[in-house]
């Protein structure tokens, strides 16, 4: 019987550079980058005017539609603006005012609907609406807080006949973080609705 001596040495070479190669590359200035989100293409300004059978006008964004409020269809003054290219709409309620009680119970009832979200929120500005010379006063409640579900709260009144709410949602888990651009987007229009509403 015979044994053919083999030599370990070109083996253990290419082991050997293999563990070098594999330190250098443990040196190298490699960083991860930050986890980032899509470029949203946001559309341009451009708006069209809600004249109507409703008692109340304003111009909406071009990029959005008007629809009936399909869960109170009994409401024939209450719209959605909808939003497709953003997953969103913002809900328009509106109510006629028969007395000073009703004013101060749809305020405290938008009040009372938009601190329901302080459980998620980190923090809810208000922000006063006043033009005398329209008779448009309100109050806005920028909600801020990564899950909160409605970034965007308000209500707007002449305070003797009219009175409407909006709240703003988007058909996606609450991550305002990524939504923040097309909040800041929206909220602008929602800021030309404020300017441009009138009653009838």
């Amino acid at each position: 019987m015979c044994f053919r001596k083999t030599s370990l040495l070109p083996v253990t070479i290419l082991a050997f550079i293999a563990i070098i190669f594999g330190m250098q590359s443990c040196n190298s200035d490699y960083t991860p980058k930050p986890r980032g989100y899509f470029r949203i293409a946001l559309p341009e300004k451009k708006y069209f005017l809600l004249d109507s059978i409703y008692p109340y006008t304003f111009e909406y964004p071009a990029y959005a539609k008007i629809t009936n409020d399909p869960i109170s269809p009994e409401e024939k003054n209450w719209i959605n603006i909808e939003m497709p290219v953003f997953h969103g709409r913002l809900h328009i309620s509106y109510k006629p005012l028969t007395d000073k009680s009703s004013l101060i119970k749809y305020n405290e009832d938008t009040r009372t609907l938009a601190l329901k979200h302080m459980p998620k929120a980190s923090g809810i500005r208000q922000i006063a609406i006043s033009d005398p010379s329209r008779k448009v006063y309100g109050l806005v409640y920028e909600i801020n807080g990564l899950s909160a579900a409605s970034p965007y709260q308000f209500y707007l009144t002449d305070s003797t006949n009219h009175w409407l709410r909006g709240s703003l949602y988007f058909d996606v888990i609450p991550n305002n973080d990524s939504l923040a651009p097309i909040i800041d987007f929206v909220k602008l229009d929602i800021q030309h609705l404020f300017e441009t509403i009138n009653w009838k």
